[in-house]
């Protein structure tokens, strides 16, 4: 039993994940090109390799004549007896080839087949193993910045946290371990190149899903989430189970669970709200802190007008526009927010006056939109202010 090759096997196969037969078929494919080193010919040479001792045989299978024209494929009758006593002319006998005899090149070459095979074969499972994670949240540790991009060890394979996936206010120090979310693998000669993200919405969902008990077993679901990366979330969560409140299950005992992500995400304010079929409950719960008065909601169209308390304009809008920009992007409705005196005096504004927080639901069908344009300006005025959902990131606000 070949004792040494066995223990490297089995070393290969804990440390690197490579499979036995891979080192198998790499050991036989590296003996058959050494004998073309040697010979110049491999198209009859057979291994064999008994895969539980690690014992292997090389063999030339070579034809019995009288006159010997080719060595490597041709063996005279005296010669065939001497390794089977019944050997006549135009048999095939198997004539034994002793790797020790091969030349030092033969020999390097058989070496580098199997270290190229070995090569390949790490790189195929750390590719596997991080395109079986994209799209989900790891853990990574920085390593150095490499122009304005950040190189970040996952353990096994660097990533890349290229400038435009950063946030702008985040600052890293090398050996620092951060949550970065994995947002492609690619397969190339040098191995898998990877690119993770600090911006991406999905990173607050992963990062809730690890921390919340009733996320990860789809008692509480995640139903929409609006980010402005380094500033602000805004987060909508359902529960399934009446008696689970999914709002007190994200934000945990005395905030335990909502202020460690808040801690990963460095200080970004997170808003967690219910959501809610009704499109006018839900633009009421996403505008929140705000009081609102009244909505008037237009599910058809997507847009929606919103009442708020003269002096509860300002928090509805929130600063430069980002409280009613990540509302609409949490529900996806076109939103225009007006204050009570505002809605009175604008003419085809239909509004009454509502006590507390009632409304009527019927009115949702009241409204006129038009699809949101992500090159619109958004504005602020004595008049009106009105917010669209985004695609992409939303201009900032201006003001007039």
């Amino acid at each position: 039993m070949n004792k040494e090759l066995m223990e490297a096997l089995d070393v290969l196969e804990k440390e690197k994940e490579i499979s036995k037969d891979t080192l198998f078929d790499a050991i036989e494919n590296s003996l058959i090109l050494a004998c073309k080193s040697h010979f110049g010919k491999s198209d009859n040479i057979k291994v064999e390799i008994d895969r539980e001792t690690c014992d292997f045989l090389c063999y030339a299978e070579k034809v019995v004549v009288d006159e010997v024209e080719d060595d490597c494929l041709e063996i005279s009758k005296e010669e065939a007896k001497k390794i089977d006593k019944k050997a006549e002319l135009g048999d095939t006998v198997k004539v034994e080839v002793r790797s020790k005899e091969f030349g030092r090149i033969a020999t390097q070459n058989a070496k580098n087949v199997i270290l190229q095979k070995i090569r390949e074969e790490e790189r195929n499972v750390i590719y596997n193993q991080y395109y079986a994670k994209e799209k989900d949240a790891v853990t990574g540790v920085v390593q150095r910045y490499i122009g304005k991009n950040i190189s970040i060890n996952l353990g096994k394979a660097d990533a890349l946290l290229n400038e435009n996936e950063q946030v702008k206010s985040e600052v890293f120090r090398p050996t620092e371990r951060i949550k970065v979310y994995i947002l492609e693998v690619r397969d190339t000669p040098k191995g898998p190149r990877i690119l993770v993200s600090r911006t991406h919405p999905e990173l607050v969902k992963r990062l809730f899903e690890s921390e919340v008990t009733e996320i990860k077993d789809g008692t509480v679901e995640i139903m929409s989430i609006a980010r402005e990366a380094g500033s602000r979330t805004k987060i909508a969560v359902w529960s399934n189970n009446p008696n689970v409140d999914a709002v007190g299950a994200c934000v945990g005992m005395n905030g335990a669970r909502v202020n460690a992500i808040v801690e990963e995400l460095r200080g970004e304010k997170i808003d967690i709200i219910n959501w809610d079929e009704n499109p006018g409950n839900l633009i009421q719960n996403a505008l929140s802190p705000a009081k609102i008065v009244a909505v008037f909601a237009d599910p058809d169209e997507k847009t929606a007008k919103v009442v708020v308390p003269d002096y509860q304009l300002s928090l509805a809008i929130g600063k430069e526009g980002q409280n009613a920009r990540l509302a609409a992007r949490l529900t996806g409705y076109k939103i225009d927010i007006k204050s009570e005196t505002q809605a009175k005096d604008t003419p085809g504004f239909r509004y009454e006056d509502y006590m507390d927080d009632e409304y009527d639901d019927e009115e949702y069908e009241e409204g006129e939109y038009e699809e949101y344009d992500e090159n619109a300006e958004y504005e602020e005025s004595s008049e009106s202010a009105e917010y669209d959902e985004p695609e992409g990131d939303a201009p900032e606000e201006q003001e007039e």
